[in-house]
């Protein structure tokens, strides 16, 4: 079974959650796209862990994780990470980890190219998380990035970041007026922080189909969600990789292979972190009230996140690009405070109403037109199975699984493990 754990809207919909709920079922979890931009964030046992680079299956010793070669890495944030959770005892070592030769290295110098772009933008800027990450993308398709199997060969490694630096330079010196990168310090970075990577870099790719051939089930897992897709999402405020389900086998490393199922993961509410188009936002003190309720804050940035209503039109188009199967709604327990549930049905653009979700200028001037539900102002964290909800719970789940034209087969109640209804 090759199974997509993807994002329905804006990211930060709960993936790692449901990618650690789900991986007990799974030998492999392969991440196949992004970088150390966003978060995933999973309770074990009320313990806290937050992963950026790491797949959600590291949680799960008997399961074997791979970073394959449509992620781009920063070795110093990865060897960090992998340093933290040893230390809480989370068992990391090869025979569980897996990192693609293919994958590119973010460097130093793309850090700092993101974030001399974002200031120059200025008022304009794309909400970057400023930590390379469209830098990198862009250096990987004009044929530039270094990769991780450059680290095993010491004079190849030298000769490709002489000539990468020499050309990012021109832009850091001529365009923004920066300091140029110097060689040697990156070379220092690249050799202090890649060494302990070494015993783990392989061709992933044939690790995967190995597993495939012995029977053994895979579960991807995607960062973000399909409105920050390069091409599909709200670009320019988009990732700079494809988040889509579709792209799973292609960035874990087995293009040849297709999907089984794909799980698509959306909130309960809306959520965003970063700029750009979101229709359904609120402001003032129901913002603040939702905030607050969900703990909506970026993990991997800590940034406030934007917070609104469910929005249908843009739940409805995820799930279109991703291709969903079944869907998991998480934090259905954080509505619990309202005596009513506002859902966004519909747009408005230009006067005229629409169900489907616009591109271009046309989201730019869209308008959520709202839906009133009733709440159930009840605590339901712990509910664990379908008629342990309250009437009016129930009622709302079914509403969004007829909107969205998708079956939600797992609801979250909380945020630990075994906070979930499986239908």
């Amino acid at each position: 079974m090759l199974t997509a754990i993807v994002g329905i809207n804006w990211g930060d919909e709960g993936k790692g959650r449901m990618v650690d709920l789900l991986s007990r079922k799974y030998s492999v979890v392969a991440r196949y796209q992004g970088g150390n931009n966003a978060g995933h964030t999973i309770y074990v046992q009320g313990e806290k862990f937050v992963l950026n680079l790491l797949p959600s299956g590291i949680l799960r010793p008997e399961v074997v994780n791979v970073l394959g070669p449509g992620m781009v890495i920063d070795i110093a944030h990865l060897r960090g990470e992998m340093e933290r959770l040893a230390a809480r005892g989370v068992k990391i070592g090869p025979e569980n980890l897996r990192i693609s030769g293919k994958a590119a290295i973010c460097l130093p110098a793309n850090v700092r190219q993101d974030c001399l772009e974002e200031d120059r933008l200025a008022g304009e800027k794309y909400g970057s998380t400023r930590r390379g990450i469209a830098p990198i993308y862009g250096d990987k398709y004009m044929k530039k990035a270094l990769r991780m199997e450059d680290l095993l060969e010491p004079e190849r490694l030298e000769r490709h970041l002489s000539r990468l630096l020499e050309w990012k330079n021109l832009l850091l010196e001529r365009g923004y007026g920066a300091p140029a990168e110097d060689f040697d310090e990156t070379l220092r970075w690249l050799r202090e922080n890649g060494e302990p990577l070494l015993p783990y870099i392989c061709d992933t790719g044939l690790f995967l189909e190995e597993s495939i051939a012995a029977g053994k089930d895979i579960l991807f897992e995607a960062q973000l969600g399909a409105l920050r897709d390069i091409d599909y999402g709200i670009y320019p405020f988009t990732s700079s990789s494809t988040t889509l389900a579709a792209y799973a086998p292609i960035g874990a490393g087995i293009p040849g292979k297709k999907l089984d199922q794909v799980v698509g993961v959306m909130k309960a509410y809306s959520t965003c972190v970063g700029e750009g188009p979101f229709t359904c936002e609120l402001f003032g003190e129901r913002a603040e009230a939702l905030r607050e309720a969900g703990g909506e804050y970026g993990a991997a940035t800590g940034r406030p996140r934007r917070v609104g209503p469910f929005d249908v039109p843009a739940s409805r188009y995820g799930v279109r690009m991703q291709g969903a199967d079944a869907l998991a709604l998480t934090k259905l327990d954080v509505l619990s405070y309202l005596t009513e549930i506002p859902v966004c049905t519909w747009y408005e653009v230009d006067g005229k109403p629409t169900k489907d979700f616009p591109g271009g200028g046309k989201l730019d001037r869209a308008r959520p037109v709202l839906e009133f539900l009733p709440g159930w102002e009840c605590d339901i964290r712990s509910c664990r199975r379908w008629q342990e909800l309250p009437a009016a719970a129930r009622a709302y789940v079914e509403y969004l699984e007829k909107a969205v034209g998708c079956p939600i087969r797992y609801v979250s109640v909380g945020a630990d493990r075994d906070a979930y209804i499986e239908r």
